[in-house]
């Protein structure tokens, strides 16, 4: 069992349904439902909702992996709340358009590191785990 891949798996479904919810909040009082109208702040939530679809499931495959691998479970509890925050401030920061855009910068700059850390991580325990003996073939 993953309990902590499995905790943030939920968390970060948790997190998509409430950018799908501030997406269709938006499409509903301008009144479109194809598309973004041309409606900055819809436009503004639509991206902060992709983006979030486009880093997540390289995170959490990260996260997997890096669990399955025998990695940290603090490190990851960590990793993974660090993960919903800056997505949180991605996206209240998505809904102010004008620069500097602090929160947007941070949950984007947070996300990077975060993913490069993973990245790293995953290297490092997979260059550094139990040789794995070769398979055999018939």
């Amino acid at each position: 069992m993953l309990p902590v891949s499995l905790t943030f798996a939920g968390a970060f479904a948790l997190v998509a349904l409430w950018l799908a919810y501030r997406v269709v909040r938006v499409r509903m009082n301008a009144e479109v439902m194809v598309g973004d109208g041309g409606h900055p702040l819809l436009i503004a939530r639509m991206r902060a909702q992709a983006n979030f679809v486009e880093y997540t499931p390289f995170v959490l495959i990260l996260m997997v992996l890096i669990e399955m691998a025998g990695g940290s479970a603090w490190g990851l509890r960590v990793v993974g709340a660090l993960y919903v925050i800056a997505r949180v401030l991605h996206a209240f920061g998505m809904d102010k358009p004008t620069m500097p855009a602090p929160l947007r910068a941070t949950g984007a700059c947070a996300t990077w590191l975060i993913l490069l850390a993973l990245a790293i991580w995953a290297i490092w325990l997979a260059s550094h785990g139990p040789a794995v003996p070769a398979v055999r073939y018939l």
